[in-house]
């Protein structure tokens, strides 16, 4: 296969090296970075059988855009862009495009996620417990809260009936506080930090927590990679479940 890397800081570097050892027989046929934007155009964007896209909020949508134009499925890394996901998909298909979207590409992530779901279901029931969301990251991410906290606080809120909405904490609340309907996220940045996700559940005789640990930002990569292996030759808009569903 043939790869683009629309973003070419340590997540393209990492899923670069990742796809050359997989498959001598794959190639990267266009890499770009701010040093080079002139060569993202349409027609070397064609050289490619797919592309993956990790790079900034505010030039995400754009990119996304013109892998739709040159008809190359595109695998989206970039968080921070989904409260416009409805405009992409009416986009995608006015254009018969390909679009593969996730807040994090780790498949224990995307376990995580489900686990999560499953006690804010059981949580419906014992009122007792007050819940917390902490991420922990990198000083060089822009965005806060992460896409993947946002995606598990949309998870619990599904589920969890007195939970209507998040909202960004600065700090961790005290023990014993009525937060209502809200729950609360509290984003951390550290150096070297891969990503860190944490749910607590909080009561006056226990605590439960569910916590997910990047070991490094190679998870991330092979599930980009995976996904961007199972999107060739499809069309349409897909995301993990799509891809685990099938697994």
């Amino acid at each position: 296969m043939k790869f683009a890397l629309i973003g070419y800081g340590k997540m393209g570097r990492e899923i670069e090296q990742l796809i050359l050892e997989q498959n001598q027989n794959d190639e990267i046929v266009l890499k770009i970075s701010d040093e080079n934007l002139h060569e993202f155009t349409i027609e070397n964007l064609k050289k490619a059988d797919v592309a993956i896209e990790f790079t900034q909020p505010d030039s995400a949508i754009n990119n996304i855009y013109k892998c739709f134009e040159a008809d190359v499925p595109v695998v989206v890394g970039t968080t921070a862009w989904l409260h416009k996901l409805e405009e992409v998909k009416n986009k995608c298909a006015e254009t018969n495009g390909t679009l593969f979207f996730s807040p994090n590409y780790s498949i224990g992530v995307n376990i995580f996620w489900e686990a999560n779901r499953k006690l804010a279901q059981l949580m419906n029931h014992q009122p007792q417990y007050e819940i917390s969301i902490e991420e922990i990251h990198h000083t060089e991410k822009k965005d806060a809260p992460s896409g993947t906290a946002v995606k598990t606080a949309d998870v619990i809120l599904e589920e969890l009936e007195r939970k209507k909405k998040w909202e960004l904490a600065v700090t961790a609340l005290p023990f014993g506080e009525d937060l209502g309907g809200v729950l609360p996220i509290i984003a951390k940045r550290e150096q070297n930090v891969p990503g860190t996700h944490i749910v607590s559940y909080s009561s006056s005789v226990d605590y439960i927590e569910l916590k997910h640990e990047a070991k490094s930002r190679r998870g991330f990569a092979e599930g980009a990679v995976v996904a961007a292996r199972w999107l060739f030759g499809k069309r349409g808009v897909f995301e993990m479940k799509d891809l685990l569903s099938t697994s």
